[in-house]
């Protein structure tokens, strides 16, 4: 009797896909809370929590359409904590004629299921996830003979492919980009509406991961766990965010405040990279949701968002098969300092590290310009190490799978690599923290100075990185007025000895 065993990972959570639009009792499908996964980097414990519940509720929605599933749990005698030696014992054991499994996205795994798949002498087959809109290979066979990647230039034929915000052959209205009106600070509290939240008591997941030995990051209310942890779930923040954030979304996403963590963004990361929903569901249900509500939502409000899915998420996967193992080991500037201790604590007189860090350890989140242009931006002018920071980003953000994760990191965060994803390195001094938010106000240094002992770090570290990477960058023509900039200050090297002194006690900041 022919019996087939199915691999499902906990970031494979796609109820829409083609393997179960039928039921067949020869076929069962296999799900695992794995120390292998848990232990392969330091984890948020919001991460491991949150994966888990919605694995644990992916399993049993499956055993109500009629499933056959084989779930073991994380403190499960019988788990022998590794896909592989999993795998290999329950074809020996229950006679399992037949393997297939979903294509991963982390290329770590994508490894070791090869490798399981040729040592076993059963059939195997590996089947596409059916989430993303492209293929793995599609990015590089896009951009064939290019050595930088522009994302604009593959948005605009994701917009044309999926005939999203598109008039015929056009952007709906003449113009493919809103950017430019994407980058306000927000001055006005009221506008502010709360997230959609799903409370939840999680103490005996919890008390599993402490008996295991389960080494995490960050904190955690075991009685009042909040993200969306099934499709049902997931949908519902995705109506709230149309009807209650997606107004303001675009003209504040970029904003740094103090008086919310999670401002107009919409939470659907996790749900996205688990595949809970999918990226063209939830486009398609934005676009729509504005035509219905032009009168009250701009296009600008939606282009952004729509830019960072079917742009900035597809594009970075993309990137990520095409460059990938030598990607994860690129360093441009050759920096090798580790991160300050202050990372895992967030104590820090650096107001706006102070809270982004904070949020990211309470939350296990922050939006794109937390990650890029604080933590990110501090990382690069320090000169710490690529591998610190992506085993940093990795770990603490519910949303970090590596595929998304080092793309952003490594390439646009620290331009590692010297500029496949990024023309210019995304760094900047005080001003622009200043600019877009609240961050600076009642801070212990001063966003306006540049050297003294209440000079900003960004200041002094920001001309620190130009000076130090000259031959590098010069050449860069998006950089090059820096270095006129540079020459021409009368107080050039009192900036570079301010900057000489920070960087020899990044611990004290």
């Amino acid at each position: 009797m022919s019996k087939t065993l199915r691999l499902i990972l906990g970031d494979q959570l796609n109820g829409q896909h083609p393997w179960f639009e039928s039921t067949d009792k020869s076929v069962s499908y296999l799900m695992m809370e794995v120390r292998q996964e848990t232990d392969y980097v330091n984890h948020h414990i919001q991460k491991v929590v949150g994966f888990f519940l919605a694995m644990r509720n992916f399993a049993e929605e499956l055993r109500s359409k009629g499933h056959q599933v084989l779930y073991f749990k994380l403190d499960d005698p019988k788990n022998q904590q590794d896909f592989s030696m999993q795998i290999h014992s329950l074809i020996k054991e229950e006679g399992f004629t037949r393997f297939e499994y979903l294509l991963p996205d982390e290329y770590r795994l994508d490894q070791q299921l090869r490798t399981l798949a040729k040592s076993l002498e059963i059939n195997t087959e590996a089947v596409d996830t059916a989430h993303f809109l492209t293929s793995r290979e599609f990015l590089k066979d896009f951009f064939e003979g290019k050595k930088t990647y522009l994302m604009e230039t593959f948005y605009r034929e994701m917009r044309k492919k999926y005939d999203i915000l598109m008039e015929g052959k056009q952007p709906i209205t003449g113009q493919w980009n809103y950017d430019q009106d994407n980058r306000q600070a927000l001055k006005d509290k009221k506008l502010l509406r709360k997230a959609k939240l799903h409370p939840k008591r999680v103490t005996d997941m919890v008390e599993i991961l402490e008996k295991s030995g389960v080494k995490t990051i960050g904190t955690i209310d075991p009685e009042n766990f909040t993200w969306p942890v099934s499709r049902e779930e997931s949908l519902e923040v995705l109506e709230y965010f149309c009807e209650n954030l997606l107004p303001n979304f675009g003209s504040y996403q970029d904003a740094l405040t103090t008086w919310d963590p999670f401002l107009f963004h919409s939470r659907l990361s996790f749900s996205l990279n688990t595949k809970m929903i999918s990226p063209l569901e939830v486009v398609q249900k934005v676009e729509e949701y504005w035509k219905e509500n032009q009168d009250r939502i701009s296009i600008s409000q939606v282009e952004g968002f729509i830019r960072q899915i079917i742009g900035w998420r597809e594009y970075m996967r993309g990137i990520y098969w095409a460059k990938m193992p030598d990607f994860a080991q690129l360093n441009f500037f050759g920096n090798e300092r580790k991160l300050p201790d202050w990372f895992w604590t967030g104590k820090t007189k650096m107001n706006c590290l102070s809270q982004s860090i904070k949020q990211s350890l309470d939350y296990a989140y922050a939006h794109h310009i937390q990650r890029l242009m604080v933590t990110g931006n501090f990382s690069l002018l320090a000169g710490i190490h690529p591998d610190e920071v992506d085993a940093w980003y990795l770990g603490i953000y519910i949303d970090a799978i590596e595929w998304v994760e080092i793309t952003n990191t490594r390439g646009m965060s620290q331009f590692a690599d010297g500029g496949i994803v990024g023309t210019k390195p995304y760094v900047s001094s005080a001003n622009y923290i200043k600019k877009q938010g609240n961050y600076c106000d009642h801070c212990a240094y001063s966003h306006k100075e540049k050297v003294g002992k209440n000079a900003c770090p960004f200041n002094s570290l920001y001309w620190h990185f130009y000076a130090r990477n000259r031959e590098l960058l010069e050449k860069n023509p998006r950089i090059g007025m820096m270095y006129r900039t540079l020459d021409k200050m009368g107080n050039k090297q009192e900036i570079l000895d301010q900057a000489e002194d920070y960087l020899n006690r990044l611990e004290e900041l």
